[in-house]
C-alpha cells in the first residue's frame, strides 16, 4: 500500500510540476460548490449540525497555588467537565458580536486586531470578523513588544480583541505606541473595569458587546457578505530580518488549504473530537480548526500546561484535558511529541525488568509487523493501551507540522500510541497547505505527496549544487503553486516581487527557500534551506546571519558560523577566534600550549562562551539566539579551505560536514 504512486511530474520533466495522483487534471479549491467564502462554510455547518457540539471549554472548578520543594509556587488547578455551544448557539454568537463590533463604528474591510490565547473566543471573534468582512489581523503572544507595536500600526487598526492576562501582562506596556487604537475588546467575564488604561481607549467585555450587537435596531443592519477574494486574515509570521511580516489570506485562499487538508484525514466526520491547545495565530492551529468546522467536528479546547494528567498545571489526582475530552484528532508539534516520547521512556525505565523486556520486544515486534502492513491488536491491548490512555486514548490521527520530526519519536508514536502520524509541510505563505504524508505511510523522514489544492516544481539552485537533473532523485528549490497560495506580505511590495510570482495561467506561486527532493512515488522529502533562516523544535525562528553579524562585533572573534538544528532547542557555533586577544585571554587565564591546544581547551572554550553570551545580550538577542555551546577553530576560514566563498561568504554546507563531529558532540550533550 505504502509503495503504490501518490504523486507524479504532470508535464513528465523531473522539475515537475508534481501534482496528487487524484488532482492530475485540476487542482481542487473548494469543500462544496457555491460555498466560497468564510462565512458560508460556517453558516453551512451550522445548518447542517445545529445541535451538535461545536465549541467547548472546561469549567475551573478551583485554583490554588502549590508549594515545590524548590521553594517555587505552582498554579494548579482542577477543572471540571467540558461545558459545550452547539453549532447553531456558536453561529448565533458569533453574528451577534459582529454586529456589535459593527455598531462600535468597525467598518468592513477595515482591518481588527486579534490577541488572545487558543479558546472558543478566538474562534467565535474570528468567525464575526469573517461574517461582517473585517479583515482580522492575527498576533502571537511571544512576539516582542516592538513587533507586536509594529503589526498593529501598519495595519492601522482601531479596534483589538485581547484576553484580561495579555492586555495586562503584554498589551498595556505599548498602548501609548499604538495611537490610532480606539476599542479593546476584552474575551474574559471579568473584571468589567479597567484602571490606568490611556484617555482615548475604550475598554468593552465580549458580552457587552454581544448584548449591543443583538439589539434589533443593530441586527437590522444590512452586513456586507466578503467576496471570496477580500482578505480574511492578515497573519503576521516572523520574519528572518527580525520585523515579522503581515502574511494577507483572502476567504479563496483559506478554502483552498482546508479543502487539501481535509482530504488527507481519512473518515473525517462529525463524530470526530480534535482538541485545541496550539496558538491559533499559527496557520496550522486555525486551519486544523477550520476542517474541523467545515465537517461538524466539535473542538474541545486545552492548553500545553492542562493537556494530560501529567501536565505542569493540573493538580496531582485530577484529570487532564485528552481523559476528559478523549479526542480522536490532533495536531501535535514536534516538542510536545518528544515530550510524551520522554515521558513514556522515564516511565519504562522504571518499571521491573519482566515488564521492561515485554515492552521491547512488543515494540520491536510491532515494528516489523507494521513494516509489512500488518496490525497488531494484541500487543495494542496488552502493552499499548496504557501509552496511548495519555492523550485520553481514542487518537486516531495525529497531524505534525511546524518542524521536522525525527524519525525516532515518529516511529514512537505510531507503535505505542497505535495512531497514525501525517506529517505536514506548508507556510503561512500557502496557508499551511502543501503536502500531508497519508496516514499508512510509514516511512519517516517525508512531509508527503502535494495536496490536491497544490502542485510542486523544483527549481534548480545553483549555488547550493541542487538540479533536477540529479540521481537518483530530482532536487532543488521548492516552488508551490495553487489557490491556497496567499495574496502576499502587507505593504511589502519589494519581497512579494522576490517570493511570489503569477505564471500564465494566472495562477499564483510561492518561492519557499526550502530545498527539496522527490522521491519515485511522488513524495517530497525537505533536505535543505536556502536561507539561513532555522526553525528550533520549540517553533522559535533563528536568523543565523543575524546571530553571526551581531557576535562578529565581539573583538574575540575573527569568524563565526552559527548553526541549529530543526530538531534541537539551541543554537551552537563554531568560531575563529582572533590570535591576539585570545593569546591575551589565555594568558589571564593561565592556559599554557600551542595555538591549537589553547583553541581545544575546554576552559577557554568556557569563557569565549562567557564573554560572547555578555556580548549577545548587550545586543538584545533573544534567549534563544544565543548559542549554549561553541568549538574554537585553530585554523582561519579561507577560500582555499573551500570553507567560505572568494567573498568570504560562509558555505554552511561544507562547514556543517567540515565539523559534523563536533556538531554531534554539542548536541549530544557532551
Amino acid at each position: 500500500f505504502s509503495r503504490r504512486i501518490k504523486a507524479r511530474s504532470i508535464s513528465g520533466h523531473p522539475a515537475g510540476p508534481y501534482r496528487a495522483i487524484n488532482s492530475q487534471e485540476k487542482l481542487v479549491a473548494w469543500l462544496h460548490p457555491g460555498v466560497d467564502s468564510l462565512d458560508k462554510v460556517f453558516e453551512y455547518a451550522a445548518r447542517k449540525f445545529p445541535e451538535r457540539d461545536c465549541l467547548g471549554t472546561r469549567q475551573v472548578l478551583s485554583e490554588e497555588d502549590e508549594l515545590q520543594p524548590n521553594g517555587k509556587v505552582f498554579k494548579k488547578v482542577i477543572l471540571g467537565n467540558y461545558n459545550w455551544l452547539s453549532y447553531d448557539e456558536a453561529y448565533q454568537t458569533a453574528k451577534c458580536f459582529g454586529s456589535g463590533l459593527a455598531a462600535l463604528g468597525q467598518k468592513p474591510r477595515c482591518n481588527i486586531a486579534i490577541f488572545c490565547e487558543t479558546r472558543a473566543e478566538w474562534i467565535i471573534a474570528a468567525q464575526a470578523c469573517f461574517m461582517y468582512n473585517f479583515p482580522l489581523v492575527t498576533l502571537y503572544s511571544t512576539l516582542g513588544p516592538t513587533a507586536i507595536a509594529h503589526g498593529l500600526n501598519e495595519t492601522e487598526v482601531t479596534h483589538i480583541i485581547t484576553s484580561k492576562d495579555l492586555l495586562q501582562s503584554r498589551l498595556k506596556a505599548i498602548l501609548c505606541d499604538v495611537p490610532r487604537l480606539q476599542y479593546i475588546i476584552v474575551v474574559d467575564r471579568k473584571p468589567t473595569t479597567w484602571p490606568d488604561i490611556p484617555r482615548g481607549i475604550m475598554v468593552y467585555n465580549m458580552d457587552t458587546v454581544q448584548d449591543l450587537g443583538s439589539k434589533p435596531e443593530n441586527m437590522a443592519v444590512d452586513r456586507r457578505q466578503p467576496m471570496p477574494s477580500d482578505i480574511a486574515v492578515i497573519m503576521y509570521t516572523s520574519g528572518s530580518t527580525g520585523i515579522p511580516k503581515g502574511v494577507m489570506i483572502s476567504h479563496s485562499n483559506i478554502i483552498a488549504g482546508i479543502t487539501g487538508m481535509a482530504e488527507r484525514i481519512p473518515n473525517l466526520d462529525e463524530t470526530d473530537t480534535y482538541i485545541g491547545y496550539l496558538p491559533l495565530a499559527h496557520v496550522l492551529e486555525l486551519s486544523a480548526e477550520l476542517v474541523c468546522i467545515s465537517h461538524g467536528c466539535r473542538i474541545g479546547y486545552s492548553s500545553p500546561q492542562t493537556l494530560a494528567d501529567q501536565s505542569t498545571k493540573i493538580k496531582k489526582g485530577s484529570k487532564g484535558d485528552t481523559s476528559v475530552l478523549r479526542p480522536t484528532l490532533m495536531a501535535a508539534v514536534p516538542e510536545i511529541m518528544d515530550r510524551i516520547y520522554k515521558n513514556v521512556m522515564t516511565k519504562v525505565e522504571g518499571m521491573s525488568s519482566f515488564q521492561r523486556t515485554l515492552f521491547v520486544l512488543a515494540y520491536n515486534y510491532k515494528m516489523e509487523q507494521i513494516s509489512k502492513g500488518y496490525s497488531t491488536p494484541l500487543c495494542d491491548s496488552l502493552v499499548f493501551k496504557r501509552v496511548r490512555a495519555l492523550l485520553g486514548g481514542n487518537t486516531r490521527v495525529l497531524l505534525s507540522g511546524g518542524a521536522p520530526l525525527s524519525a525516532a519519536t515518529q516511529r514512537f508514536m505510531n507503535i505505542c500510541l497505535c495512531c497514525p502520524v501525517g506529517q505536514g509541510y506548508g507556510l503561512t505563505e500557502t496557508c499551511g497547505a502543501g503536502t500531508i504524508s497519508e496516514v499508512w505511510d510509514y516511512s519517516t523522514g517525508r512531509v508527503g505527496a502535494p495536496l490536491v489544492c497544490s502542485e510542486i516544481t523544483l527549481k534548480d539552485w545553483e549555488e547550493g549544487g541542487y538540479y533536477s537533473t540529479d540521481k537518483p532523485n530530482p532536487r532543488g528549490e521548492i516552488l508551490l503553486g495553487g489557490p491556497n497560495v496567499t495574496m502576499g506580505y502587507y505593504k511589502n511590495e519589494s519581497k512579494n516581487r522576490e517570493d511570489f510570482f503569477v505564471d500564465e495561467n494566472g495562477q499564483r506561486w510561492f518561492c519557499t527557500g526550502d530545498i527539496g527532493e522527490f522521491h519515485p512515488d511522488g513524495c517530497l522529502k525537505i533536505i535543505d534551506r536556502k536561507k539561513d533562516l532555522v526553525k528550533l523544535q520549540a517553533g522559535e525562528y533563528v536568523s543565523l546571519g543575524k546571530v553571526e553579524a551581531v557576535l562578529k562585533n565581539c573583538a574575540l572573534i575573527d569568524n563565526i558560523c552559527a548553526y541549529a538544528n530543526s530538531d534541537q532547542s539551541y543554537v551552537i557555533s563554531f568560531v575563529v577566534p582572533n590570535h591576539k586577544q585570545l593569546t591575551v585571554l589565555a594568558e589571564q587565564m593561565h592556559v599554557r600550549g600551542t595555538w591549537e591546544e589553547i583553541c581545544n581547551s575546554t576552559e577557554m572554550e568556557k569563557e569565549v562562551l562567557r564573554i560572547i553570551t555578555e556580548a549577545a545580550i548587550s545586543a538584545k538577542l533573544e534567549r534563544f539566539e544565543i548559542p549554549k555551546k561553541i568549538r574554537l577553530s585553530a585554523e582561519p576560514w579561507t577560500p582555499e579551505t573551500g570553507l567560505v566563498t572568494d567573498a568570504f561568504k560562509l558555505k554552511r554546507k561544507e562547514l556543517k560536514s567540515h565539523y559534523q563531529e563536533d556538531i554531534e558532540r554539542m548536541y549530544g550533550g557532551k
